[in-house]
């Protein structure tokens, strides 16, 4: 447990792997591990890998993740227009508000093995595990395979992590983009080699194309980590860095390039953006409109709602945020600050402190970003954060621990400082202690949530004591035994909190959906606890009409997520283009809802199936939510006229008009809910030269002979 890196393999080891085949020698280390490791090294990373997995995977069938995406990718299959440009619906009106590189994901996951739940979920439980298993490769590579085991449980077991794993939404392939960058860039600062910083800026490039700004907040790490500590001179890492750049950009824009040289006419509208461009989108609402919100001129679609609580400081410490993702944040700002002053005296090129600035510029430039967004924030973005708090907590501590341990001459300084590194070591207990009351302060906001965590907090009390006091008394007493079992105290006291969180993500299905969280309601603030909204909006439950969150709807299915939806393409052969729900027999009503999760009944949907006449689109509809609801339900394409909030201007009278004389579109449900009304010039002309549904509060046909 002392030693920071493995020891070099002897020379005859050396040469009868050298004899080895170059397959099995690889799949020989894959299964056990290198030689030179612990015994115990391989099978605890399997166990951790085999934990993830658990907790991503439990129970599929009550997962419903996002059915925003989940409809864009239902189009995706059904239509290859709609799965390059990431539509909403198959017949391409619209496109999400994100870029389609985790669509595309799966998309091919859902074209190979068919639409469902599992299907989805494959590649997310896949690029989840896969970054545990990534980050422990890149921490123990560094720091040994102790960090390296504790920095993949730590990631493992952050609740944030655990619920996204388990949704929809992009967040863990962005993750595991990064990582993959980040493995790339170490390779090149420890060998000087241009491809593999290449290939790190192509990894962050497909990133952006799967979040788009979220991306970069690396980026100033990953800039100075190669400037400074890459092994080639000056001169080589400026141009290095210049050739990584353009890397960059190729492989950032070239989508967005694409699409934005279509005319406007021949794809479909981008989702989120303000004058229907890709680039509007990427420094517009997925940009500087996340950052300033409605302040800002070019974010105005940025409007400001919070999830996860008021902007500052304390954001990731409040109520609602604490519990996903802080559990280890005070311990690895303690571990990245002493670890940096224990490699002080270290060469430029030194890879250890060149991983710390990585980690540690990846965990305070998601901190900062996240903590003072002012624009739309959910709780689930930082998961993006975990892998730095991670890697500090296993690296750092490892470190810490070392100094702790092994006193002033394992930090190799001359005696008449020894006093100061006896200081130092006391950083490691110190981290603990921090760790070990947060955890405490965490847990005790939810006390009376469950037997779960009232156990998680009487363990982190008792472990967290008996490890300050076994790492002290052994520090004195010279038992390095004691020091050993005092920190293995340590790891769970510092992981009883989280590992309590996900299990609670893994086993409920309440946090799923628009806004996944992890364990209990914790009610109060802005974002109202688990899966809260903020002022002014609904819950994160999903639309109307799919209600698998088991939330009520007026007279929704209550189809789960990954359910196929129960039909696909035009019903052509239905003849009669009546407007009246009685000449079908059909009987009862409902609202037909439209704005931001209005309710849509069974029952209209059926109607709509029945008399679509031919048309491309079922229905025309104010919001993404409400026409993601009905495209799962339904399986035909559905018309969002105003996008996300229903304030794009997607839908045009023009438009509507000309999509209504080519028979295209021949119902549009005119609605006012939440602010989230059909736009009013729209719905002027509709009720004016529309026939009213009668059975469908909302819901108008229209037809060729309408259109003066």
């Amino acid at each position: 447990m002392t030693t920071l890196a493995p020891p070099p393999a002897p020379a005859q080891e050396g040469r009868h792997r050298a004899a080895a085949p170059p397959a099995a020698s690889r799949a020989r280390r894959l299964l056990l591990g290198a030689p030179e490791d612990p015994r115990w090294a391989r099978p605890a990373l399997w166990a951790i890998l085999l934990l993830a997995t658990a907790l991503y995977a439990w129970n599929l069938s009550s997962v419903t993740g996002n059915t925003f995406y989940d409809a864009a990718v239902y189009s995706g299959t059904k239509s290859w227009k709609a799965f390059f440009f990431g539509a909403l619906d198959s017949g391409s009106f619209i496109t999400v508000d994100k870029p389609p590189f985790a669509l595309w994901v799966m998309g091919l996951s859902a074209r190979v093995l068919g639409f469902g739940t599992w299907q989805l979920m494959l590649p997310m439980v896949a690029v989840g595990t896969g970054s545990v298993a990534l980050l422990h490769r890149l921490v123990k590579r560094d720091f040994g395979v102790v960090a390296g085991t504790v920095a993949a449980l730590a990631l493992a077991l952050t609740p944030i992590t655990v619920a996204i794993n388990r949704d929809t939404n992009p967040d863990p392939i962005l993750v595991f983009l990064m990582l993959l960058g980040a493995a790339a860039l170490l390779k090149s600062v420890r060998t000087g080699r241009l491809m593999p910083l290449v290939w790190s800026a192509v990894a962050i490039g497909f990133a952006f194309n799967t979040k788009m700004m979220q991306a970069y907040v690396v980026l100033p790490a990953f800039f100075l980590v190669y400037l400074w500590a890459a092994d080639v001179s000056l001169g080589r890492r400026l141009r290095n860095l210049a050739v990584a750049t353009v890397a960059l950009v190729v492989s950032s824009a070239w989508w967005m390039v694409i699409v934005d040289l279509i005319p406007a006419s021949a794809r479909p509208y981008i989702g989120g953006s303000t004058d229907n461009t890709v680039w509007d989108l990427v420094i517009g609402y997925n940009g500087f409109g996340r950052i300033f919100g409605a302040s800002s001129s070019v974010g105005a679609q940025g409007n400001g709602a919070s999830f996860g609580g008021s902007a500052g400081f304390h954001r990731l410490f409040n109520d609602i945020m604490g519990g996903q993702i802080s559990w280890l944040i005070p311990f690895a700002a303690i571990a990245l600050t002493g670890g940096l002053v224990l490699r002080g005296r270290a060469p430029r090129t030194d890879p250890r402190r060149a991983a710390l600035m990585l980690w540690g510029g990846w965990f305070v430039l998601h901190y900062l970003t996240f903590s003072l967004a002012e624009g739309t924030f959910h709780p689930y973005y930082v998961t993006a954060m975990a892998p730095g708090v991670a890697a500090l907590a296993g690296a750092g501590g490892v470190m810490l621990f070392k100094a702790f341990k092994e006193g002033p001459a394992a930090v190799g300084v001359p005696p008449r400082e020894r006093v100061r590194a006896w200081g130092r070591g006391w950083a490691f207990p110190a981290a603990i202690a921090a760790g070990s009351v947060w955890a405490i302060v965490l847990l005790r906001r939810v006390s009376g949530s469950g037997t779960l965590y009232t156990v998680a907090e009487i363990t982190v009390g008792l472990a967290g004591t008996a490890a300050v006091l076994g790492l002290v008394a052994g520090r004195f007493m010279k038992r390095r035994k004691l020091v050993g079992l005092a920190a293995l105290a340590a790891v769970v006291a510092l992981l009883a909190g989280p590992a309590a969180y996900s299990v609670s993500a893994a086993t409920t299905a309440s946090g799923n959906g628009t806004n996944p969280t992890a364990g209990p309601d914790t009610g109060g603030g802005m974002g109202g606890g688990k899966g809260g909204a903020p002022s002014g909006a609904r819950s994160g439950s999903a639309p109307s009409g799919n209600a698998p969150s088991g939330s009520g709807s007026s007279g929704g299915s209550g189809r789960s997520m990954g359910q196929a939806p129960s039909g696909s393409g035009s019903d052509s052969s239905s003849t009669g283009g009546s407007s009246s729900a009685s000449e079908s027999g059909e009987q009862g009503g409902g609202q037909a809802g439209g704005g931001m999760g209005g309710g849509v009944s069974s029952a209209m949907i059926t109607y709509l199936k029945k008399h679509q006449d031919g048309a491309t689109w079922l229905v025309a509809v104010a919001t993404d939510q409400t026409a993601s609801s009905i495209i799962l339900e339904s399986g035909r394409p559905v018309i969002s006229m105003g996008g996300w909030s229903g304030s794009d201007d997607a839908m045009t009278l023009a438009k509507l008009k000309s999509l209504v004389k080519s028979g295209k579109l021949h119902y549009i449900v005119v609605s006012g809910d939440g602010g989230r009304s059909t736009d009013s010039e729209i719905s002027t002309w509709v009720e004016k030269h529309g026939t009213a549904v009668s059975a469908y509060s909302g819901l108008y046909r229209l037809d060729a002979s309408d259109v003066s």
